[in-house]
Parts: structure tokens; C-alpha cells; sequence
């Protein structure tokens, strides 16, 4: 059996060893969410660094289960044709582009939601209040505690995953080997990457779009198209690059 890459073998494990000092440490999940997850910009929370160090969290086991698992199928794939050094730029790259597309949108949702809370006659003290405290005496119409929820919700609830860097390995793949078939526990027989990895990505937007999802609610489907995008402009670019091959950028044996 081929040895599992380094890089893929180094962020399994790096991904493993945060999601299991979370339950290990007094406090931990805590702690390292507050530390390392992606907070909305305006939260007390929020630092630079957490446009990396919010891909080495995790929600739950599910969560961690399935991005580790599509981390080493995938992801060994590319290291073994890549490379490493080509591989690592092309994770983090993707990761880091996610989450900066998803913190954007919501940027722009909240800054949205904020002119209509004040149009509907909430004061910018109060919303400040409600966000600093998180209570607050709620409106009686529906729809304006609708969207005050929501616009809780953005500032206070973090980002966390490696899903968008995920997502740009599967664009990777699907680019480079796109009648490769893929079994997927939802789809009862195996179907082509060109097919199944497109069909996600419209399943996303949609979720997006509507805020109807199949697979659950908290789910960061601009962040999952975000990684997308950014791997399909850099598989688009390093094909254009002259050097090396246009169908395998360049194998290295290990």
C-alpha cells in the first residue's frame, strides 16, 4: 500500500489534534473557537489570522468525518501529481478564498439587514446594544424579528472547516481527471466526476440562493463555491502557464 502523502498526512493530522483538543482541554471548544474560528469583522472575536486557522475546525464528528475524508481521497490524488509545494499553495489558496468570499457576502447581507432594521424604526444604539449583549426587548412584527435574528446570527456565528479548500480540490480533480467515477453515499451508483462535482456546485448555489438546504441548516455554501471558484481560476491559470504539462502540471515520484 502507497505511503498517504505528506502534506495531506500533515493537515489530516493537524485537523485531528484541534478537533480532539476541543473535548481534551477545560474549556476547549471554547476557547479555540473563539481563537481560531472565522468571526464576522465587527465581532470582538475576530483577527486576521483566522482566514487560516478557521479550515483546522470543526462543528462535530460528521463534519470532520466527511472534509478529512474527501481531504485524503482527493487531496492524494493532487500531492502525488503536484507535488507538495504545488499542493499546499493550492489548499490554502482555496481555503483562504472561501472564507474571505463567505465573510464578504455576509458583510454585505449584514450591512443590508442593518439599514432595514433602523428603516424599520430600531435605533443603531439599540442594534448595538442587542449585539454587544445578545438580549434585548424583540419587535412584535414578524418579519422585522425575522431579520433581527438573522442579523444576530451573522455577527455571532463563526466560520468553521476546511469544506472551501475541499471544494477546490474536488474542482481540481473533476479538471483533471473528469471521467474519473465517483461513488457518493447519496447516488447509488458511481457517476462521473464532470457530472457529479458540477451537480454539487449547483446544489450549493441553490442553497445559497434560496437558504433551502438538504443537508441541514449552518452551512457556508458561498464558502463551498468560494473554494470552488478559486481552484477552477488557478487549475485555469496553471494551465495557461507554460512549462509544465497541461493535463498533469508536472508529477513528482515519492
Amino acid at each position: 500500500m502507497n505511503r498517504m502523502p505528506r502534506v495531506v498526512a500533515t493537515l489530516l493530522i493537524a485537523n485531528l489534534v484541534v478537533f480532539a483538543a476541543g473535548f481534551l482541554l477545560p474549556n476547549g471548544r471554547d476557547l479555540i473557537a473563539n481563537a481560531g474560528a472565522f468571526w464576522f469583522p465587527a465581532n470582538d472575536h475576530f483577527g486576521l489570522w483566522q482566514a487560516v486557522s478557521y479550515m483546522f475546525l470543526h462543528a462535530d464528528m460528521g463534519h470532520i468525518f466527511f472534509n478529512m475524508f474527501a481531504l485524503v481521497s482527493f487531496g492524494t490524488v493532487l500531492e502525488r501529481e503536484w507535488g507538495a509545494g504545488r499542493f499546499l499553495v493550492f489548499y490554502f489558496l482555496c481555503g483562504i478564498g472561501a472564507g474571505l468570499i463567505q465573510v464578504g457576502i455576509n458583510w454585505q447581507e449584514f450591512h443590508g439587514l442593518h439599514a432595514s432594521l433602523v428603516a424599520s424604526g430600531l435605533s443603531p444604539d439599540t442594534l448595538a446594544s442587542m449585539l454587544a449583549t445578545g438580549s434585548g426587548v424583540l419587535p412584535t412584527d414578524a418579519a422585522v424579528k425575522k431579520a433581527l435574528f438573522e442579523y444576530y446570527r451573522l455577527y455571532a456565528t463563526p466560520m468553521v472547516g476546511a469544506s472551501g479548500a475541499i471544494y477546490g480540490l474536488l474542482v481540481a480533480f473533476g479538471f483533471l481527471h473528469p471521467n474519473a467515477k465517483l461513488a457518493l453515499m447519496f447516488i447509488p451508483v458511481p457517476v462521473a466526476a464532470k457530472f457529479i462535482i458540477p451537480g454539487l456546485l449547483l446544489l450549493d448555489l441553490f442553497s445559497g440562493v434560496t437558504g433551502f438546504s438538504l443537508f441541514g441548516a449552518g452551512i457556508a455554501h458561498y464558502a463551498h463555491l468560494g473554494g470552488a471558484l478559486i481552484g477552477f481560476l488557478l487549475m485555469l491559470l496553471w494551465r495557461n502557464r507554460s512549462g509544465p504539462d497541461a493535463q498533469t502540471f508536472a508529477h513528482e515520484k515519492h
